[in-house]
């Protein structure tokens, strides 16, 4: 049982390493991302939720559209931090 609970987290350390590597902007980027979500109040993520997207925020969405290895990784990152979060909120069932 420990053999295999080593083996998962040392897989999961290569996987970020290796996700570091090859998208070394989207760490910096997934935990802004996740330091917002959890920064925030319900009540300013339920403002925030019907704002406008800021350039910066566009340009990412955009440049995940356009590389789905980049997008799950992303993805694979911030899911569930932000998932928690808008379950608190009560903005997820």
């Amino acid at each position: 049982m420990r053999i295999l609970v080593f083996t998962a987290a040392s897989l999961l350390s290569l996987s970020k390493i290796a996700v570091a590597e090859q998208f070394p902007v989207l760490d910096g980027v997934a935990s802004k991302v996740i330091q917002k979500y959890q920064s925030s109040s319900c009540p300013q993520l339920m403002a925030e939720r019907d704002q406008p997207k800021s350039a910066e925020e566009q340009r990412a969405i955009q440049l995940l559209h356009g590389d789905p290895q980049m997008r799950q990784a992303f993805i694979n990152r911030v899911a569930a931090p932000i998932a928690n979060k808008l379950f608190e909120c009560g903005m997820i069932p």
